[in-house]
C-alpha cells in the first residue's frame, strides 16, 4: 500500500486512527502490529512471512545472546543472526545481478549461461534488514537490553510508518516509546501537518516534475523507452537532470515527511531524515543531510568498525571509499548504482585531501552550486539503470546532441520547477529558520499559527487528493530499495 494512493488516504488511515484513538493504550500497540501487517501484505501477501520468520529468528538469537556470558557464544549468535538478515538481502536484491555479470563473464569463453528465475524483491528489504541488525548489534554491545515481548520488537520492525522507505531507526531511540508514549491532540495536529506536508511534495511537485525526467530517461520500469542521449538539445539534456534532481528529493523527503508525521499521530518520535540538503556547502556536507539515518547507519555500523578515522589517512580515505561503494550497492544490484556510490567516495576522499579547504576561500552561494551540480550529475547515474546509457546522458549535458528533441516545457511545467527551487533553497535565508522550527517540528508558540498551519494543511490534502484521482500509480522512488 502506497501512502500517495486513494485506498490509504480514503479508507486505511481513516479507519486505523479512529479505531486506534477509541481503544484503551493497553489494547493499541496490538491494534497497530495488526494494521502493520495488514499495509506491508496488502498487494503481496506472502512476503509478510519472510518479515515474520527473520523477525523470530532474530528475537530467539538476541535473547539467547543475552543471556550469555561467554564471548565465543554471543559472537556465534551474532554471526548467526547477521548472516541470516544478510543472507536474505543478498538473495532477493543481489542475486540477479551476481549471476547476470557471473553468465557474462562465462560468455567470454564461451561456456554455457547459468539458468537463474528472477526473484521478486519485498518491499522495504533493505531498510528492515538494517533495522535487525542494529538491534542485535546494539544488544551485543550492551547498548540496550534485548525486548522481551516479541510483539514489541515485531512491532518496532513492522510499524508501517517507516517500514519500507525509512527513516532507518535504532532501536534504542524507540524502545522506550513502544511501552510509554506523548500522545496529545496537538501532537496529533501537528503530525497530520507534517504527513499533509510530505503529501503534497509527492503529489504536486515529485510527480509533475517526474513526467519530465521519464520522458527523457524512460519510465523506471522501462528504461528502454528513453530518448536517444544524440538527439537530446543540451536545454533537454539539463531539464531533465534538474527534474529528477527535484524529484527525487521531494518524493524520499516527503515520504520521510508522511512516515514522521504519521508517527507523530500515533505518538512516535521517530529521527529526522533530511535537513535541506541541496544547501550542502560540500559532498560531507550533503551527506549530513541526505538520508541522515542511512548516513549514521553506515557511519556507526560499517564506517567505525572497518577502523573509522584511527588508522591513519590512507586507511580512512579507503574506508570512506568502501563505505560509500556499498551505499551505493545498497540501493540496488546495478552498476549504476556502484558508480553512484563511488562518484560520492571519490568526492569525499578529495575533500578531505584539498577540496574542503578550496572551498573555504569561495563566496558561499558558489560553495552551494559547485555541490549541487556535483550531486546533480550523479542523480543522472543514479536514475538510467543501464551504465552504458548514462554515461551518454551526462554526455549530453555538456555535448550537443542532433537537436531533434528540445526542451518545451510549457507554463505549468516551469512553475513546478521553480516551486521545487524555492523550496529547495529559501532556507539560504536565515529568516526562514524559526519556520521551519515550527512548521516541521511542530513547535508553534501561538495558537493563530497552529491554526493556520492546520487549515493550510488541510487544503494542501483536498488538492492532492484531487490531483490522484486522475493519476496513475504513483510509488515513492525509494520503494525500489
Amino acid at each position: 500500500m502506497v501512502f500517495s494512493s486513494s485506498i490509504f488516504l480514503t479508507y486505511f488511515l481513516p479507519i486505523v486512527l479512529l479505531v486506534y484513538f477509541l481503544l484503551p493504550k493497553k489494547a493499541r500497540n496490538t491494534f497497530l502490529l495488526f494494521a502493520s501487517m495488514v499495509f506491508y501484505g496488502w498487494k503481496a501477501p506472502r512476503f509478510i512471512f519472510v518479515i515474520l520468520a527473520t523477525t523470530l529468528l532474530d528475537f530467539f538469537l538476541v535473547n539467547e545472546m543475552w543471556k550469555s556470558d561467554v564471548k565465543l557464544r554471543r559472537r556465534l549468535f551474532l554471526t548467526l543472526s547477521v548472516g541470516v538478515n544478510l543472507g536474505m538481502l543478498v538473495y532477493f536484491k543481489y542475486s540477479g545481478f551476481f549471476v547476470d555479470n557471473i553468465n557474462s563473464l562465462i560468455g567470454v569463453f564461451g561456456g554455457n549461461a547459468i539458468k537463474w528465475s528472477k526473484v521478486v524483491l519485498p518491499i522495504g528489504i533493505s531498510f528492515y534488514t538494517f533495522e535487525s541488525i542494529t538491534y542485535v548489534v546494539d544488544v551485543y554491545r550492551k547498548i540496550h537490553a534485548p525486548q522481551k515481548k516479541f510483539t514489541s520488537y515485531l512491532l518496532y520492525i513492522i510499524f508501517f510508518p517507516k517500514l519500507v522507505a525509512g527513516p532507518i531507526i535504532r532501536y534504542h531511540e524507540i524502545a522506550d516509546q513502544l511501552e510509554e508514549r506523548n500522545e496529545t491532540n496537538e501532537r496529533r495536529i501537528t503530525g497530520f501537518i507534517r504527513f499533509c506536508t510530505g503529501l503534497g511534495k509527492k503529489v504536486l511537485i515529485a510527480n509533475y516534475l517526474g513526467l519530465t525526467a521519464d520522458y527523457v530517461y524512460g519510465p523506471m520500469d522501462n528504461a528502454a523507452a528513453g530518448l536517444d542521449p544524440h538527439s537530446l538539445t543540451l536545454s533537454l539534456s539539463w531539464a531533465a537532470a534538474l527534474a529528477y534532481t527535484f524529484q527525487i528529493y521531494f518524493d524520499f523527503s516527503g515520504y520521510s515527511d508522511m512516515a514522521i508525521g504519521l508517527a507523530r499521530m500515533f505518538g512516535f518520535d521517530i529521527p529526522e531524515n533530511f535537513n535541506q540538503p541541496y544547501l550542502s556547502e560540500s559532498i560531507t556536507d550533503f551527506w549530513r543531510r541526505w538520508h541522515i539515518t542511512l548516513g549514521a547507519w553506515m557511519k556507526n555500523y560499517l564506517y567505525i568498525p572497518l577502523g573509522g578515522n584511527r588508522s591513519g589517512p590512507v586507511r580512512v580515505y579507503l574506508n570512506l571509499f568502501i563505505v560509500f561503494l556499498i551505499s551505493g550497492l545498497w540501493h540496488g544490484g546495478a552498476w549504476n548504482f556502484i558508480v553512484w556510490g563511488c562518484w560520492h567516495g571519490f568526492f569525499l576522499v578529495i575533500e578531505r585531501l584539498f577540496l574542503l579547504k578550496l572551498y573555504e576561500k569561495l563566496w558561499r552561494p558558489l560553495r552551494i552550486l559547485v555541490t549541487f551540480f556535483i550531486v546533480l550529475i550523479g542523480w543522472v547515474f543514479f536514475r538510467v539503470e543501464n551504465i552504458e546509457r548514462a554515461f551518454r546522458y551526462v554526455e549530453a549535458l555538456f555535448v550537443h546532441g542532433s537537436g531533434k528533441n528540445y526542451y518545451q516545457g510549457d507554463t505549468q511545467t516551469l512553475f513546478f520547477f521553480a516551486l521545487a527551487a524555492f523550496f529547495s533553497f529559501f532556507s539560504f535565508f536565515g529568516f526562514s529558520a524559526k519556520w521551519c522550527r515550527e512548521w516541521f517540528a511542530g513547535g508553534f508558540t501561538k495558537t493563530w499559527k497552529l491554526s493556520a498551519a492546520l487549515l493550510t494543511s488541510l487544503l494542501l490534502l483536498f488538492i492532492s487528493m484531487s490531483y490522484l484521482t486522475v493519476a496513475n500509480f504513483n510509488p515513492f522512488i525509494y520503494f525500489r530499495f
